[in-house]
C-alpha cells in the first residue's frame, strides 16, 4: 500500500548514509531547498499515490494480485538499493536488516499486499477511503503498546467518527457490495491495521539511517514475502502472459517507477525538510484524488449514503492531524 502508506514521517528519516560531498552533488541537482521543489515532492505524494488505487485496480484486471504486488516491490527495492550503494551507501548490518524485515513484511507485505488483494473485489475509491482511516489505527496501536498514553479527546473523536463512516461505506444492504466484497473489505480493515502496527514499529525500532536505503530493504523484504505468498497461493500457474493486458502492464510499471520509487522517494526527500503537520496532509488529500481518478477513468460511483461517509471520514482525518493551538512543530516531531 501507498501510502499510501505513514502519515507522518519515521523520526530516523533524514538522509545520513552518504558521505557530504556526494549527498551536497546529488541534491544540488535537485534544487532541494528550492520552493518548486517542495511544490513538486507534494504534488507527486499527492497525485501519484492518491492513483496507485487505480493502478492497482487496472493491475489485478489480468495479473495475480500477490505477484504484481510482490514485484512491484521488489524490483523497486532492488534498483533503489543498488543506486544507493553505488552512490557511496555503507552496506547495511544484520540488525538493520532485521528490523527493515519486521517494518517491510508488515507494512508492505501484510498492508498493501492485502489491499492489492482487497481490489480484486472491491472498487478503487472504496479501498482509498477505509485505508484513509489508518490515522485512526495508529492512534489505537499507540494506545495499546506498552508505555502508550491515552489519545486526547479529539483524537478518540476522530476515530470514532471515521469509524461511523466506515459503516456508511459497507453499510449492509449496499447494492454494489456482494458476498465477495465482503472478503476486500475485511482484508482493508485487516490492512490498515498491518500499517499501523508496521509504522508504530519503526517508529521506535531505529532503522538504516538513510531513508531510501532502509525504503529499499522494507520492499525487498516486503516484496519477498509477497511474492513466495503469491506462489504458494497459486498465482504462479494462474498468470498467463497472453492473457496479460496492455493496461495492466502499464499500471505494473507505472506502480514500480512512480508508486515505489518517485513517490517513495519524494516523501522521504518531505520527511527532512516540512513539519509533520505539512506531511500529514497526504492522509486527507490522497483519498480525494483516488475518489477522483475513479470516478472520472473507471466510473466508479458513490451514493448520496456513500459520499456522506467519505465525508466523514475525511473529516475525522483532518480532526486526528490537524496541529493544536500553542503546540510546536518541534512538540509534534515525536507524534
Amino acid at each position: 500500500m501507498e501510502r499510501s502508506a505513514a502519515p507522518s514521517p519515521a523520526p530516523n528519516s533524514a538522509p545520513q548514509a552518504l558521505s557530504p560531498a556526494i549527498r551536497g552533488r546529488w541534491l544540488a541537482r535537485l534544487a532541494p531547498h528550492t520552493p518548486p521543489a517542495r511544490g513538486l515532492a507534494f504534488a507527486a505524494v499527492y497525485v501519484i499515490w492518491g492513483s496507485t488505487y487505480l493502478g492497482i485496480r487496472v493491475g489485478v484486471s489480468t495479473i495475480p494480485p500477490l505477484l504484481l504486488a510482490g514485484a512491484r516491490f521488489f524490483i523497486a527495492g532492488a534498483v533503489l538499493l543498488t543506486w544507493s550503494r553505488l552512490g557511496g551507501a555503507r552496506p547495511p548490518t544484520h540488525v538493520e536488516w532485521r528490523r527493515a524485515a519486521v517494518s517491510g513484511v508488515t507494512m508492505l507485505a501484510g498492508g498493501s499486499g492485502l489491499v492489492t488483494l482487497a481490489e480484486t473485489h472491491v472498487p478503487s475509491n472504496l479501498a482509498a477511503l477505509m485505508i484513509a482511516g489508518v490515522p485512526a489505527y495508529v492512534a489505537l496501536v499507540e494506545w495499546w503498546r506498552p508505555g502508550g498514553a491515552r489519545p486526547g479527546r479529539r483524537v478518540l473523536a476522530g476515530v470514532l467518527i471515521g469509524s461511523l463512516g466506515m459503516l456508511l461505506l459497507v453499510r449492509p444492504g449496499r447494492a454494489e457490495l456482494g458476498s465477495g466484497h465482503w472478503y476486500g473489505v475485511c482484508a482493508l480493515v485487516l490492512a490498515g491495521g498491518c500499517w499501523a502496527l508496521g509504522s508504530t514499529y519503526t517508529r521506535y525500532r531505529q532503522q538504516y539511517p538513510n531513508a531510501a536505503v532502509a525504503g529499499a530493504q522494507q520492499m525487498l523484504a516486503g516484496g519477498g514475502v509477497l511474492l513466495l505468498l503469491g506462489i504458494g497461493r497459486g498465482e504462479l500457474a494462474q498468470l498467463d502472459l497472453d492473457r496479460v493486458s496492455a493496461e495492466s502492464l502499464l499500471a505494473f510499471g507505472y506502480l514500480t517507477v512512480f508508486g515505489s520509487m518517485i513517490a517513495f522517494s519524494a516523501f522521504n526527500w518531505l520527511a527532512s525538510r516540512v513539519s509533520p503537520a505539512e506531511l500529514a496532509t497526504t492522509a486527507y488529500v490522497n483519498p480525494v484524488v483516488a475518489l477522483v481518478l475513479g470516478w472520472v477513468v473507471l466510473g466508479e460511483a458513490l451514493q448520496p449514503i456513500s459520499l456522506a461517509g467519505a465525508a466523514l471520514i475525511v473529516a475525522a482525518v483532518v480532526a486526528m492531524l490537524a496541529p493544536r493551538r500553542g503546540v510546536s512543530v518541534a512538540g509534534r516531531a515525536q507524534r
